[in-house]
């Protein structure tokens, strides 16, 4: 049922205000007026989009990396001149009497004085820590040579940078940033006002900052296009020998010029004479101050020309470069997208560009990396290194509202999705709720062998195998402790290689030395596999490596073998008694009751059927993708449950929701794409094929890693897990193992790591 002109339903409020430099919601009275600029201009919105996308993903990402290199420059070249101002004893004298004149005090003293101070305010300025008053100390000290000693233009670019650092502060990569929320809330005198100050000096003056720095810079490149002398009073206040080598280029100088002093393109402008100056340095016509003048463009070139700038001005008018809204939120069409995985966030993305109210609903506030979650569960990662919270991530959406709830069931007549009592109407439905761990009709045993697919199960399997470890130093006696130190992972996918990998290099290499009573590399990890052979998507001659990788690691791997029974004793394989006391499940996954929500036809796995277009056969306006639904669009074959085939069909479903809203022509029917296949064995082995090119070895292993690092959502994480990676490979030291969660026993008694 879309919404139609007799519709009076109250607009949604979403109860937050508008950002006016991401969003814009437009009034009615300028909608017309505005739809029509941007009507004649759309062919360029595209790219200009994904022009601006790249400025803010850039200056998010190299901004904070660039600001830690410039204050490391900066501090090491002061540092220097302060230990030669006090070994230099030749200088000394001079020193003395010209750079520190203090009348009324022995000669030397000031000199070491002042040379001590310029040795330790570099130190702080590295470190990031009081880095206004460590900047601004230096900018003193610089102005105070530039206009009384000696006038270079090295001290004129000194001064810029350390006077943005006053402004601005070091940025994320510093301790400011870490202390900087502590010290706003403490009892330390001045600490709060201090705190306070530094925020609004940065708010009100940056962009008068940036203008001035534009104007500066402008004139500068003016001057030198035009071949016009700088005047007497203006010598020590403009580089000019500096930027002599750009005479030969008089029409590319005074356009950048131009357009960095006006704020317009200012960041292609900056680029161009970023490229110049490296082609000077690769012919050999560089100038003496040329890695200053770099560092100086690379503030605007990476922080923008700031609010006063012909660009901002261009932002605001039409916001939707930046992926603003210039649409009223009255009466949009509603789209309600139940499932915050992959496939949802790729759906509620798309849909956040156009004129509908978006609805995302989930049953936890966090978007979950789930192809990482089996290093949580093995304590190499925190659950907050593959998490990011879900209304952290559209927060600049307007139409985009974020609902916490556990959905109980959908009313396809009155169009509405149930949270308990509350009703959610909706025109458009996507179900990308995922699927579960199948115990394939013995529910019995998921008590004794949890899967792995929430941040719960994780957890749950890292204090198992943790707290086996603890009750294994503590056993009686021998046959105890084999059952505690025995691991078994039903499943030869690549859950379960990756499980299994991740436990045997745990045991053998993470807790060496820390018990005293039994050796951790003794504990034997068992992989039983149904099947022929590991890994049955993967070419064969791929499943045969990893095999043979697990093995080397000493992992036992079963295949052709048959579980027939799981208890708190241990697992029964081919009619014969296992004793284990951590048993986990990675055979089989189920959907989620969308089929029961819907009353529409299912698989045996639960996953509902789903016409050419992803949507449920008698509901067209109702979509299911990912892990939830069965669709036979890869090359006539159903597509797999990955991440991949999920956020290919959120994003095909936005196309589809919004060409029926355009009125536009039917979407072709959804195809999979398969991007290939990837599974890591430990620390240095992994299996990858990609459309019929296979990898095996080293090479697949640092493909695995960059691939997943770069498909984590948010900075903080990517930085985080390479960090634990890294200490990790070095150390063989697991950072995240602590022992939390429920301990409460079965009745029994006899395995109290168990959940009931």
């Amino acid at each position: 049922m879309l919404p139609n002109a007799n519709d009076r339903r109250p607009p949604v409020r979403f109860g937050v205000a508008p950002r006016t430099d991401v969003s814009l919601v437009l009034p009615n009275a300028n909608d017309r007026r505005l739809r029509r600029a941007a009507d004649g201009i759309r062919w360029l919105l595209v790219p200009m989009g994904i022009i601006d996308t790249v400025y803010r993903v850039t200056e998010r990402s190299v901004g904070p990396v660039a600001g830690l290199l410039i204050r490391l420059w900066l501090a090491k070249v002061f540092f220097v001149s302060g230990i030669l101002k006090i070994f230099d004893l030749s200088v000394a004298p001079y020193l003395s009497n010209v750079a520190y004149p203090v009348p009324w005090v022995e000669p030397l003293s000031p000199t070491y004085l002042g040379a001590a101070i310029q040795m330790l305010i570099p130190v702080l300025l590295a470190l990031g820590l009081a880095t206004r008053w460590a900047a601004l100390y230096m900018l003193i000290l610089v102005l105070v040579v530039q206009f009384n000693y000696l006038a270079l233009d090295i001290n004129l670019y000194s001064a810029v940078l350390f006077g943005w650092f006053v402004i601005c502060g070091a940025g994320p990569l510093s301790l400011d940033h870490l202390l900087a929320r502590g010290l706003g809330d403490t009892a330390l005198p001045f600490a709060t006002a201090l705190t306070r100050l530094a925020s609004a000096v940065t708010r009100y003056l940056k962009p008068y900052y940036q203008l001035v720095l534009r104007l500066w810079l402008g004139l500068a490149l003016l001057v030198v296009s035009l071949g016009a002398v700088i005047p007497i009073r203006l010598v020590k206040l403009l580089p000019g020998k500096s930027l002599a080598h750009f005479t030969p280029t008089p029409t590319l100088t005074l356009v950048c010029a131009l357009l960095i002093a006006f704020g317009f393109v200012a960041r292609p402008a900056v680029l161009v004479l970023i490229m110049t100056v490296v082609g000077m340095h690769i012919t050999g016509s560089d100038g003496p101050a040329d890695v200053y003048f770099v560092m100086t463009l690379a503030l605007v070139g990476l922080y923008g020309p700031g609010r006063l700038s012909f660009d901002k001005w261009i932002l605001d008018v039409l916001p939707q470069i930046s992926g603003g809204q210039v649409f009223p939120l009255e009466g949009a069409p509603r789209v309600v997208i139940v499932g915050a995985g992959f496939g949802g966030l790729a759906c509620a993305a798309k849909l956040a560009k156009i004129a509908v109210h978006v609805t995302l609903i989930d049953r936890h506030n966090y978007h979950l990396f789930q192809p990482l979650l089996y290093q949580v569960a093995t304590a190499s990662l925190s659950p907050a290194d593959i998490a990011a919270t879900v209304r952290g991530l559209f927060c600049d959406h307007l139409n985009v509202q974020v609902l916490l709830g556990q959905v109980t069931g959908i009313d396809t007549v009155q169009q509405g999705v149930l949270i308990g009592k509350r009703r959610i109407p909706y025109d458009y439905l996507v179900i990308a709720t995922g699927a579960s761990h199948s115990y394939f009709g013995r529910d019995e045993w998921e008590p004794y062998a949890p899967g792995l697919k929430t941040i719960d199960d994780a957890v749950e399997i890292r204090r198992r195998i943790l707290s086996a470890f603890e009750r294994a130093e503590a056993a009686e006696g021998p046959t105890e402790r084999q059952g505690l130190l025995t691991f078994v992972i039903v499943g030869g996918g690549p859950t379960g290689v990756e499980l299994a990998g991740d436990i045997a290099e745990l045991v053998r290499y993470g807790m060496e030395k820390e018990f005293h009573h039994f050796d951790p590399a003794s504990a034997q990890v068992v992989l039983v596999q149904s099947a022929p052979r590991l890994l049955p998507t993967f070419p064969e001659t791929l499943s045969e490596k990893a095999k043979r990788s697990l093995e080397r690691l000493g992992v036992e791997v079963m295949l052709k073998s048959k579980v027939d029974h799981i208890d708190q004793e241990g697992v029964l394989i081919n009619g014969k008694r296992l004793a284990s006391h951590t048993v986990l499940w990675a055979a089989g996954v189920v959907a989620s009751p969308a089929a029961r929500w819907l009353n529409a036809s299912a698989d045996r796995s639960g996953r509902v059927k789903v016409e050419a277009d992803l949507s449920v056969t008698g509901l067209p306006n109702v979509f299911v993708i990912g892990d939830t639904a069965l669709a036979n669009a890869w090359k006539g074959k159903p597509v797999p449950g990955l991440a991949p085939a999920a956020k290919q069909g959120g994003a095909y479903v936005a196309r589809v929701i919004r060409r029926k809203l355009q009125g536009q022509p039917a979407q072709p029917p959804f195809a999979y794409r398969h991007m290939g296949s990837l599974a890591t064995i430990g620390r240095k082995a992994a299996v990858a094929s990609f459309n019929g090119v296979n990898m095996s070895g080293a090479p697949a292993w640092w493909l695995w890693g960059v691939i997943h690092v770069a498909l984590l959502v948010g900075l903080r994480n990517r930085i985080s897990v390479m960090f634990n990676w890294f200490w990790a490979y070095l150390t063989f030291k697991r950072g995240t193992r602590l022992i939390t969660g429920d301990e409460r026993p079965l009745e029994a008694g006899i395995n109290p790591t168990v959940r009931t």
